[in-house]
């Protein structure tokens, strides 16, 4: 087999041949162009051409509106669309069109459930190769994206991206409703829906509908086989607490309890500062802050009720003894001194002589 370089032709009948004869040339395929750099080898003189680019990162098409440089033409024509808006790929079964014919046909996946590409390890099946790749980490544990300031590592790209705001505090997008900042623009979208209402996701199954993904996927599980109501119903219990044993139906469940051993509070009252480990809690505890608070008919019930929030209470020094209100401790403090100050007035003290002498079947004794 001839094989030609991108310096010189290895066989002088070839080295005369137009370009067009050597295709015809190389009618069954062989590949006779070969890269000095690497040794790969091509079919055709243009595909080393383009190849050879890959080590000189030369970049000859230009972007004449942004001024970005691309290798090839083909991807400078793709990224023009960006600001002509132009998308000539459409999906025949929805309408949806598409800037490039490789995210048309990644689309068109979600019509027909093609799913090729597939993990060995689990078997689990992808769409996109993309997916399959970022997949393998959860394998194999790698984690590729380094923060640069804490060193933290991730498994995707988007997640350190997230990431990254924790240190700059950065909040970009904004409620119009309320004024309330977010970090990313999804979380304002799913954000929107408390003052809208929409619930776009909807169980096929039942019809119920949900603000969020996250909560339908949730959902879905009451109606297969396992679903949290079946675990319920066998008593299995498989979240396990590594601390002490103890095992719960839900991952909630468990999130919740493990904050009895760290002491973890992530639920904060935004009017006192006071935190609670579950939002149960706050929301109850909010009312005192609110016109749904409780009600007293007067003022002192108000001020003993109010003790039960604070760490006001009274203390017996003898005992140790809490007592909410300092009348109560007053009289529990009898109970050590034996005081009586209260006599009842009706009692006098009788002499000997003043007692009747009981009578038995009509005699004296």
């Amino acid at each position: 087999m001839f094989l030609f370089t991108e310096n010189k032709l290895d066989n002088q009948r070839c080295k005369e041949e137009t370009e067009e004869k050597l295709h015809q040339f190389n009618k069954m395929g062989e590949k006779l162009y070969q890269c000095v750099q690497c040794g790969k080898s091509f079919t055709q003189a243009v595909n080393l051409r383009k190849h050879k680019r890959t080590h000189t990162r030369e970049k000859t098409h230009q972007c004449v509106q942004c001024g970005k440089s691309f290798k090839e033409a083909p991807h400078l024509i793709t990224h023009m669309r960006t600001h002509t808006g132009e998308k000539p790929f459409q999906c025949e079964q929805c309408g949806k069109s598409f800037a490039q014919a490789g995210t048309l046909k990644i689309h068109e996946r979600a019509h027909t459930g093609e799913k090729p590409y597939q993990c060995e390890q689990c078997g689990k099946s992808f769409a996109q190769a993309s997916h399959l790749i970022t997949h393998m980490r959860t394998h194999t544990g790698e984690k590729p994206y380094q923060c640069v300031q804490c060193g933290k590592t991730f498994a995707e790209a988007p997640q350190l991206k997230r990431h990254k705001k924790v240190h700059t505090g950065e909040k970009p997008y904004q409620c119009v409703q309320c004024g309330k900042t977010f970090a990313e623009a999804g979380t304002l979208l799913r954000h929107n829906r408390t003052h809208t209402g929409e619930k776009p996701y909807q169980c096929v199954q039942c019809g119920k509908s949900f603000a969020r993904v996250s909560i339908l996927k949730r959902h879905k599980k009451i109606h297969t086989q396992d679903s949290r109501l079946l675990l319920e119903r066998t008593g299995e219990k498989p979240y396990a607490c590594v601390e002490c044993g103890k095992n719960f139906t839900r991952a909630s469940q468990l999130i919740t309890h493990k904050r009895t051993h760290t002491g973890e509070k992530p639920f904060q009252c935004v009017q006192c500062g006071k935190s609670f480990a579950r939002v149960s809690i706050l929301e109850r505890h909010k009312k005192i802050h609110t016109q749904d608070s409780i009600l007293f008919s007067c003022a002192s019930g108000l001020r003993r009720h109010k003790t039960t929030h604070t760490a006001d209470l009274h203390k017996c020094t003898v005992q140790s003894k809490f007592l909410s209100t300092l009348g109560q401790l007053k009289y529990h403090q009898r109970e050590h001194t034996d005081e009586k100050l209260y006599k009842c007035i009706a009692v006098v003290e009788l002499k000997k002589s003043d007692l009747i002498t009981p009578i038995l079947r009509g005699k004296l004794l």
